[in-house]
């Protein structure tokens, strides 16, 4: 009877060589290829400043339209969601843009005033107007915000911005003091307050707005006469305005 064969013993098995762990190298948020992108360096305590600076150039550039929390994110360089962290919906990020935008206006006037006498409440007027020019010039994104009502609301601002109707409202307030105190001294040419004031800024924004919306260059002005042709015209309506050689830029009133 043959046996049935046995099946030949196993040799015992070699334990296999340890593998190290290996993790891919994390790639950097924004990027594809997994190289920090050095064109813009972002601190995460640093992520709000960069989004709300990322919304105004995204306004300055590319308009109104194409403002949003994602779109910030994306030009900030930082995952789609990292900014809900700090904006919960568009309407948070142009709140606080817009409270970036007055807050530099503000700062704007305040430099300019503090080279004018609080007795010279024609010159403080120019002061102001040219505060606005040069502001709404020098930061195309921020007068788009201020002034675009498709982009923020003044009247129905919640939150960190709520303060800004005030805000412009004292604004308002100063311009129209300043001129009063004027007409009271016998500065002004006519006692209509509201109509010079209106006409006032019918003027700055009229102004500002062709440099927005590019206007210049079919009118034959190049860009280096801009900003000292928006002081000329600025002189000009309040040579108008003004009796006589009333103290506007620094020239005392005749006796």
């Amino acid at each position: 009877m043959t046996r049935p064969l046995r099946p030949a013993p196993r040799s015992p098995r070699k334990p296999r060589p340890a593998v190290a762990a290996h993790k891919a190298p994390a790639k950097a948020a924004g990027t594809r290829s997994g190289k920090a992108a050095a064109s813009k360096p972002y601190h995460h305590g640093d992520l709000r400043r960069v989004l709300v600076e990322a919304a105004f150039d995204l306004v300055a550039e590319r308009g109104p339209e194409t403002v949003s929390v994602r779109e910030a994110a994306r030009r900030a360089g930082v995952s789609p969601g990292a900014p809900f962290r700090h904006f919960e919906s568009r309407d948070a990020l142009m709140a606080a843009v817009a409270a970036e935008a007055q807050r530099r206006f503000r700062q704007e006037i305040a430099t300019a005033l503090a080279a004018v006498p609080a007795d010279q409440p024609l010159r403080r007027f120019r002061a102001l107007g040219l505060a606005y020019l040069r502001w709404a010039m020098r930061n195309p994104g921020h007068f788009e915000v201020i002034s675009d009502g498709r982009l923020f609301d003044f009247d129905a601002a919640q939150g960190e911005a709520s303060g800004l109707k005030a805000d412009n409202a004292e604004i308002i307030d100063m311009s129209a003091q300043w001129l009063a105190d004027a007409s009271a001294k016998g500065l002004l040419r006519s006692a209509d307050v509201k109509l010079m004031q209106i006409a006032g800024r019918a003027l700055v924004y009229g102004y500002a707005r062709m440099k927005a919306d590019g206007h210049f260059p079919r009118w034959g002005v190049g860009e280096a006469e801009i900003e000292p042709m928006a002081e000329a015209v600025l002189d000009l309506f309040l040579a108008g305005i003004a009796k006589g050689d009333g103290p506007i830029k620094g020239r005392a009133p005749r006796a």
